[in-house]
C-alpha cells in the first residue's frame, strides 16, 4: 500500500520557507504602509531576516512537510 500524501497548509506556504539548516524563515511585521512617521532606522532593521520561535518551529514545519 502506498503512503499517504501529506498537504501543504496553504496559508503557511505564503509566509514561511525553511532554510537549509532547518529554521523556518518569517518576514517582519509593520513593513508594508505607514511608513512615513517610522524612522529609517526601524525600516532599514525590517530587512534583516528574522526567523520563527523555537517554541512554534515545530508546529510550522508539520504544515510545511515537504519544505
Amino acid at each position: 500500500m502506498a503512503k499517504l500524501k501529506l498537504k501543504t497548509h496553504s496559508g503557511a506556504k505564503k509566509r514561511f520557507k525553511l532554510t537549509k539548516n532547518g529554521k523556518v524563515k518569517r518576514g517582519h511585521a509593520f513593513r508594508s504602509h505607514i511608513l512615513t512617521k517610522k524612522t529609517t532606522k526601524l525600516t532599514r532593521g525590517y530587512r534583516q531576516p528574522s526567523y520563527v520561535d523555537k517554541t512554534n518551529e515545530d508546529a510550522l514545519k508539520k504544515m510545511l512537510p515537504y519544505g
